[in-house]
């Protein structure tokens, strides 16, 4: 999810803490855990729960299980891994396994080249990835069951292709659009504000040109914050923290609701929010100052979907109880196909 990752420093203490008790800010809600998931955990868990019901183990569970989905119904999933080597050895196969996706996107991969991973490839027969040109650095895959019409790693109209590598991939389908990115980060102390700001111009002018088309699903890390209960600490972090500037927040804002001159482009959806109106949870926790213990996040991980198809979404959960191999929570939505 970060500048450099840097990734925890990129937040600094603003998002990590500003609580000088060591507590979490009292507006903190915690995550009420339901039986989407039936996760075991590995003896060499330090801990099973926090006092936020948060987990706090530092690898995946070994045995996880979700509900099968049902027939005519599509899952698709999204994971910032955190660098995708890291992760495997922390259990990421096992995230994979149980939940089974159709469609896996991955963000913060990290990789340098292709990765050679059989069981990766034994899953998902069409794999498609973007890489950085910094070495160790971004990193976007989709990984597919189902093959795509065309794929593009382009964003039409940015001035500097080395910033989009590693950053998007657009899968084409015969209904619909599938974007996955990585959505470049403001960096400390706002100094990249001005490329993240030239991004969404030209990415909410692709968006809007694809949804004439077909509709659209995008999903990744979107690196933004885009109310004061996606974060902790808002009132803190507003216009001083990436993620959470009035700039992006409206961005974002705008390619949900476009402005009323622009009569002819159509809304989106976040799903997950359509489904949790009021609910505060998040999909990253820093690995400073014990942020996941404490229960201070940022919900940083979106779907979200072209209005007029909404209705056939069936769920969006934040998978969390899948924490150890990231810094973030997988995030997971099912819907009618076909694609």
């Amino acid at each position: 999810m970060p500048s450099k990752r840097a990734s925890s420093s990129k937040r600094k203490a603003i998002s990590d803490s500003e609580d000088e008790s060591g507590q979490p800010n009292a507006s903190v809600t915690k995550t009420s855990f339901s039986k989407k998931a039936k996760v075991s955990l590995p003896s060499t868990s330090d801990s099973v729960v926090s006092s936020s019901a948060q987990p706090t183990n530092k690898v995946l569970p070994v045995h996880i299980s979700f509900p099968e989905r049902q027939p005519g119904i599509i899952r698709l999933s999204t994971f910032n891994v955190c660098g995708l080597a890291a992760s495997q050895k922390k259990g990421f196969i096992f995230y994979v396994a149980a939940e089974d996706p159709d469609i896996l996107v991955l963000t913060e991969t990290k990789v340098n080249n292709e990765p050679v991973d059989l069981a990766l490839k034994n899953r998902f027969p069409h794999c498609y990835w973007s890489i950085a040109e910094k070495k160790g650095y971004s990193g976007t895959a989709i990984l597919s069951k189902h093959q795509p019409l065309f794929v593009d790693r382009t964003l039409p109209g940015h001035p500097n292709p080395s910033l989009v590598k590693g950053r998007i991939i657009t899968l084409e389908f015969e209904n619909h659009y599938l974007i996955g990115t990585y959505v470049p980060n403001a960096g400390t102390e706002l100094k990249n504000l001005n490329e993240k700001n030239e991004w969404n111009l030209h990415f909410t002018k692709y968006i809007r040109g694809l949804d004439k088309v077909k509709p659209v699903i995008w999903t990744g890390d979107l690196n933004v914050a885009p109310t004061n209960i996606d974060l902790c600490n808002a009132k803190k972090n507003w216009n001083k923290t990436p993620g959470y500037t009035e700039a992006e927040t409206t961005a974002y804002k705008n390619i949900l609701n476009p402005p009323e001159p622009e009569v002819d482009a159509l809304k989106f959806v976040d799903i997950w929010r359509n489904f949790h109106p009021d609910d505060k949870h998040f999909t990253y926790f820093s690995y400073r100052f014990n942020c996941r213990q404490k229960g201070i996040g940022w919900r940083l991980d979106m779907f979200v979907l072209s209005e007029r198809i909404i209705d056939r979404v069936k769920m969006c959960e934040i998978r969390s109880e899948i924490y150890g191999a990231s810094d973030h929570c997988p995030l997971t939505m099912e819907i009618e196909g076909p694609l």
